[in-house]
């Protein structure tokens, strides 16, 4: 079930009302039975795979504890035999779903090298939409326990409401069990100001989705799809439109995933934070999907040693995390090289650092702590200069643009088809001659879709400042209230890609 689909406008007011009618006690119950129906929608069957993971994680999870209770906090055989297990059939479904026809390929151009008949498959299995997602939350829960962060939830049906909570389901933010079960557990009455402010938020991320990344996508896909007929600039102008179309489709998502949580007193990990204004690919990951970014980080980049073993270490753990981060979006080469320039950025970003800073202080003879305070100072001065902030704004933006090239195109042969392409001709003319209309998307939508990503980079610019616009828009009168909700509802139905003319888009990140 898609958000952006009638199905959905239909379930969750259903839900909804059913969830204020029913006494508290019993509410938690309704919301796991809505969100086996809500998965259900795709494809019945995977519904076990889903509560596989629950039973093996809730397991799991209360030995652990079991055995910290008896034998206290210290080191533990059993509790670590537990994790591993834990963590290798989790891992072994995902891999099964995920991996196994990408390392077949790969296992049988070997075999062809050796001149040894291929190995088939005698069934293919579709992959079971969200389960990247909701094993990395159940091992999160799991570490949890394990360190200790967390307790082990006793009522398997409120964990498994955890785990299957439908508005995050599917696309993540992808919840600690310190946030989203802890609220589970203690439910909290409705407010006017919360239910106002989800209407507001799935609005929100509609016209993100509708008006602005369903728009896009069909510049992209008409480029990507016969890069041979749009070479040069029609490449530039796609791989810069894609990277407004895969945040508007994440971040729509994450927003309406937000909005319709709020609705039942549940407050959802806001995913992004302005990413498009980092001065740094580093910045840039702590901006971006800052769920799943988090969870690399303390629970693999950390347990690898993170930056305590010495620059080298650190330079490796970081490649080694952003590699894993690629093959987890996808099973493909493209992926992998997509997640691996992320790290290189950030390594190549701090070497620099090193070297100049090293430099600044051979070349002005300082050393020193307090020296290096007043050098710190100068450089936070430097960097609060506009002309320089916007620089390494539009340097990130470029950067983290070309790496979005490996990630659009799917597999790495199209990438590498992608990238000859777009260096095989300087044909800069296409935006003064009109050509850029030719690509699906007439004059005027094209200045709706500029509009809308307008709209969105003022909104995130306030977000940037620190500043929530939604509570902006809450603390005005009632009259501009509505006229915010409405006016985003009718972008939605006039402007929005929907009906007969245009499929309902699924979102991005569903495929993951």
């Amino acid at each position: 079930m898609l958000f952006n689909s009638i199905d959905y406008l239909i379930f969750l007011p259903i839900v909804f009302v059913v969830y204020y009618v029913i006494p508290q006690k019993v509410r938690y119950i309704w919301l796991l039975l809505a969100s086996y129906c809500f998965y259900m929608r795709w494809n019945p069957w995977y519904v076990f795979l889903l509560f596989g993971c629950t039973v093996t994680t809730y397991i799991a999870a209360r030995l652990i504890e079991r055995d910290r209770q008896q034998r206290g906090k210290g080191a533990s055989h059993c509790r670590r035999t537990v994790l591993i297990i834990c963590v290798l059939v989790l891992l072994s479904v995902l891999g099964y779903f995920k991996y196994y026809d990408f390392f077949l390929g790969y296992f049988n151009k070997m075999l062809g090298i050796l001149h040894i008949s291929p190995v088939s498959r005698r069934f293919s299995l579709l992959l079971p939409v969200g389960i990247s997602f909701y094993i990395l939350q159940a091992l999160g829960y799991v570490f949890d326990v394990y360190r200790g962060e967390t307790y082990a939830e006793k009522n398997f049906l409120r964990y498994a409401l955890f785990v299957s909570f439908f508005p995050q389901l599917v696309a993540g933010p992808i919840e600690r069990s310190k946030n989203l079960l802890t609220q589970l557990a203690k439910p909290v009455r409705l407010s006017w100001h919360d239910f106002c402010k989800g209407l507001l938020l799935i609005v929100y991320g509609l016209f993100c989705k509708m008006v602005i990344a369903d728009r896009i996508a069909i510049v992209v896909n008409t480029v990507y799809d016969d890069s041979a007929s749009y070479p040069g600039m029609y490449i530039a102008y796609a791989a810069f439109l894609f990277s407004f179309q895969i945040y508007c489709d994440f971040y729509g998502y994450s927003t309406i995933a937000r909005g319709s949580s709020l609705l039942f007193g549940i407050r959802l990990t806001d995913n992004f934070n302005a990413p498009y204004y980092s001065g740094s690919v580093k910045e840039f990951w702590r901006r971006w999907h800052i769920s799943l970014s988090s969870w690399f980080r303390d629970y693999l980049y950390i347990p690898l040693g993170g930056n305590r073993k010495g620059e080298a270490r650190k330079e490796g753990n970081l490649l080694f995390v952003f590699g894993v981060s690629g093959l987890w979006h996808g099973a493909s080469v493209s992926f992998i090289v997509w997640g691996f320039l992320n790290g290189l950025y950030q390594v190549l970003g701090d070497v620099y650092h090193r070297l100049t800073g090293r430099m600044r202080r051979i070349m002005n003879g300082r050393n020193g702590r307090y020296v290096y305070g007043i050098e710190q100072e100068h450089n936070q001065s430097r960097e609060a200069v506009f002309s320089r902030r916007l620089l390494r704004v539009v340097m990130t933006f470029i950067l983290i643009a070309f790496t979005w090239i490996f990630f659009a195109a799917d597999q790495m042969k199209a990438a590498l088809q992608l990238m000859r392409q777009l260096f095989s001709t300087f044909n800069w003319e296409i935006f003064l001659d009109g050509s850029i209309y030719n690509l699906g998307v007439t004059r005027e939508y094209t200045g709706v879709m500029f509009l809308g990503i307008a709209a969105l980079m003022a909104v995130d610019y306030l977000k940037y400042k620190g500043k929530d616009v939604a509570e902006l828009v809450l603390r005005q009168g009632a009259w501009f209230q509505i006229l915010c909700f409405v006016s985003l509802t009718a972008a939605c139905m006039l402007f929005g890609c929907y009906g007969e003319i245009y499929d309902t888009q699924q979102f991005i990140y569903f495929q993951f």
